[in-house]
């Protein structure tokens, strides 16, 4: 079932995206990479993935922004986005609210620090 499906692994940190990228692939999940929101949009245009795991705080375009952006456009309004935040351990040091998670058109949410299972077992049921 999962075999051959894209799915697009944006974060600005780079463990993190390596991290996830090497456990999609021991399931046999395509993988693209990508370290902010202007380069993943990059990324979509190339290779349409099925789903994108995608970071919350990132430089030159955030996650709830390119999240928004996608799933009101007909083109790409189908792809699976599953936003990744460490926002619920920063709330005092950030402006970004984990109800703002919650409230954008994203289909699941994982919390950081990221456990693999609970992210594989959401990316299996989505896909």
């Amino acid at each position: 079932m999962s075999e051959n499906k894209l799915i697009l692994v944006v974060d600005d940190d780079t463990d993190l995206v390596e991290m996830v990228a090497m456990k999609l692939a021991s399931e046999n999940f395509r993988v693209a990479k990508a370290y902010d929101g202007l380069e993943a949009m990059d990324r979509i245009k190339e290779e349409r993935p099925a789903l994108i795991i995608l970071d919350v705080m990132m430089p030159r375009k955030d996650g709830y922004t390119l999240c928004d952006e996608l799933k009101t456009s007909e083109e790409y309004k189908d792809i699976v986005i599953v936003l990744l935040t460490a926002v619920t351990e920063a709330i005092k040091s950030t402006n970004y609210t984990h109800m703002g998670g919650k409230t954008t058109l994203a289909d699941d949410f994982v919390p950081k620090p990221i456990d693999l299972d609970k992210l594989m077992e959401i990316v299996r049921d989505n896909l």
